[in-house]
């Protein structure tokens, strides 16, 4: 069975058809529907939405469950109709704090709903709903369209910029931030994850493009955008409203559970009252209830929408009750053996198993664990990631995920305002000071000289001052921000500065370039000889090795997996290894080491793992002690502080 044919199924199905002809008939009916475990909420939440073509609204208990909850939404919707609506990071003890990825995302999601645009799926939990929301009638007024053709001057583009309470920076970096260089202004709106560059004729717009924060760099054109200030600061005297108010009342409202969810609320506008009392400056006049909504407000605000509960006990008066039959994904407890018996017994009754992974690294992993154990088990595995897997009894379907058989730890994705990295960012050009050394790629050592505006074809453009020897300047347009580079030395020793227009840097290049090839031909000539030797040829990965590398508790990073694959390519090679693995600490060398130990160790050889110190003998013995517990291997260390007795033992099973 593919995704697709998942996604149908469940679309198609009695519950289904049953919850969307009722929700067509009755406007405000109240609906309890049970029985569904992990993924299955995802599964038929969205099979709902897709048939019933209206908004829906997920409230679910928390972050954590919300985030897995959209995971899964956008694979089976699609990104573009799946929405975020996340708490703005504002504790109701610290009302003035938001965080601004939090921000453009709730703008994001207040901007569709009033835009009006096709049904989307909104997922949120309780500390989002508590926070109450700009009203439409604000939010028009607030809000500024941009479209090509427009005539309009820089002038009143300032001054509702300013109005807004947006920064005029000399570089936009964050939400909220604006520039204006000669006929160029840049706007970071909270309508969109990359700011905006207009260009003006006069005072026409003559583009509209969105550009990268760090390098400068446009990313597409446009033809309008909306400048929307923050919605979540609170100006004097402004009226708020529920999120519930706000959104369309044809918005079909699923809560998890409406009981956690009202005690949620309860408990964070307790905190907020007790938090009220010591506020100062221009809020200081403000009630809780003014920014904030309790339990009482959410239940009778529901009473206007169409609420399902996935619950089998309703706050509501159900009109309708639904309950579907399902149980838990067992726990395998990493064990082969009885997986591959319930699978058995599973294609026994009739039930089909379906094993949804993380990565196609994992399918081929199931693959050839059941070749190599030599069980014949029916099952499809899929690259799907859910985060919980169930036994739907009346579909006849099992799905299980990898992470739970291999107790795993499953993450969610959530978006954030991290931008590309590049040479030199906008941050850490901020943080260079008048004088520091920097590294143009095609000019070579200069010191940097601050910004400074420069004309160009009769308009107005912030550069970078490069000042080189013999006090010639260079100025570098924020365009070509990739070509700069902060000096990196040896430290305290002061580099040469070159001269703008001398060879000595392009021959430096050169001279490099050839040091280089010298060096590449050498070690060349070295590894000839190498080759010609033979090692050891390991065996290809074991079903243990399998086992091992899937149990791992995170998803490998690209470099860990392509690392252990080169590893142990060279392990089954006949030629002798010689290979270092660099990287940072915590980035996972030690997973690296571990698997090509152990596959060492399956294929009857000892291991010695030499380290520089004392303590990181001890360390690693308990890491690679913790991850081959379950495992036929024996670990153990030696050190200076092992008595006499340990040494010898130690020593003698190792002759043994």
């Amino acid at each position: 069975m593919t995704p697709k044919e998942l996604i149908t199924l469940y679309k198609n199905s009695a519950s289904v058809e049953q919850i969307t002809k009722e929700l067509t008939n009755k406007k405000n009916i109240k609906i309890c529907f049970s029985g569904l475990i992990g993924a299955m909420k995802s599964f038929y939440g969205t099979a709902l939405f897709r048939k019933a073509e209206r908004p829906f609204l997920f409230v679910l208990d928390d972050k954590e469950q919300a985030a897995y909850f959209l995971n899964e939404a956008e694979q089976i919707v699609g990104q573009k109709d799946v929405l975020f609506y996340p708490g703005s990071y504002r504790r109701p003890y610290e009302i003035e704090e938001t965080d601004n990825a939090n921000v453009l995302l709730r703008a994001e999601v207040l901007s569709r709903i009033n835009s009006r645009r096709k049904p989307a799926i909104i997922v949120t939990y309780p500390d989002a709903l508590f926070e109450k929301v700009i009203t439409r009638k604000e939010m028009d007024k607030n809000s500024l369209k941009v479209a090509l053709g427009d005539k309009l001057s820089i002038d009143f583009l300032n001054e509702v910029l300013f109005e807004y309470r947006f920064n005029r920076v000399d570089f936009v970096t964050e939400p909220g931030d604006f520039s204006v260089r000669g006929g160029i202004v840049d706007i970071f709106s909270f309508s969109n994850d990359n700011p905006y560059r207009v260009e003006f004729f006069g005072d026409e717009v003559d583009s509209i493009r969105t550009f990268s924060v760090s390098s400068q760099l446009s990313l597409e054109k446009v033809n309008k955008f909306k400048i929307i200030p923050n919605v979540e600061e609170k100006q004097v005297d402004e009226v708020r409203e529920s999120f519930l108010k706000y959104i369309s009342s044809d918005t079909v409202v699923v809560i998890d559970d409406t009981d956690w969810v009202s005690s949620r609320l309860d408990l964070l506008y307790d905190k907020a009252v007790k938090a009220f009392e010591n506020i100062k400056g221009e809020l200081k006049h403000l009630q809780p209830s003014e920014l904030f909504i309790d339990s009482k407000n959410l239940y009778n605000e529901l009473l206007d929408f169409p609420v399902i509960e996935y619950t089998a006990r309703p706050s509501f008066k159900a009109d309708l009750f639904v309950k579907v039959n399902s149980k838990p994904q067992p726990s395998f407890n990493k064990n082969f053996n009885l997986l591959t018996q319930n699978l058995a017994e599973n294609s026994h009754k009739g039930i089909q198993n379906l094993l949804l992974c993380a990565n196609e690294k994992q399918v081929t992993r199931f693959q050839e664990i059941f070749e190599d154990i030599g069980h014949d088990v029916k099952y499809v595995a899929r690259e799907f990631p859910v985060h919980e897997g169930f036994i739907d009894l009346d579909n006849n379907l099992a799905i299980y995920t990898d992470h739970q058989i291999f107790e795993r730890y499953h993450k969610f994705n959530l978006k954030t305002t991290n931008r590309d990295k590049q040479e030199i960012s906008l941050k850490e050009l901020g943080k260079l000071s008048i004088g520091d050394y920097v590294t143009h790629i095609d000019h070579g050592i200069g010191k940097f000289g601050g910004l400074q505006k420069i004309e160009v074809e009769g308009r107005l453009q912030e550069a970078i001052k490069l000042v080189y020897s013999d006090n010639d300047l260079l100025y570098v347009s924020i365009h070509s921000l990739h070509k700069i580079s902060k000096f990196n030395g040896k430290d305290g020793k002061t580099p040469k500065i070159n001269k703008l227009g001398s060879p000595a840097w392009n021959a430096l290049k050169k001279k490099t370039k050839k040091k280089v090839k010298e060096i590449a031909f050498d070690l060349i000539q070295l590894y000839a000889k190498r080759r010609s030797q033979k090692g050891f040829q390991f065996s290809p990965d074991s079903y243990l090795q399998h086992e091992l590398e899937a149990s791992f508790m995170y998803e490998d990073t690209p470099d860990q997996f392509k690392a252990t694959q080169d590893v142990k390519a060279d392990m089954e090679s006949e030629r002798p290894m010689d290979r270092l693995v660099c990287g940072d600490v915590g980035f996972g060398k030690t997973e690296v080491a571990i698997r090509a130990a152990f596959k060492a160790a399956t294929d009857g050889k000892q291991v010695a793992i030499l380290v520089p110190t004392t303590i990181l003998a001890f360390q690693h013995f308990k890491s690679f002690s913790e991850r081959l517990k379950d495992m036929p291997v024996k670990v153990d260390y030696l050190n200076r502080f092992r008595t006499a007795k340990q040494k010898r033992e130690v020593l003698s099973g190792l002759k043994d």
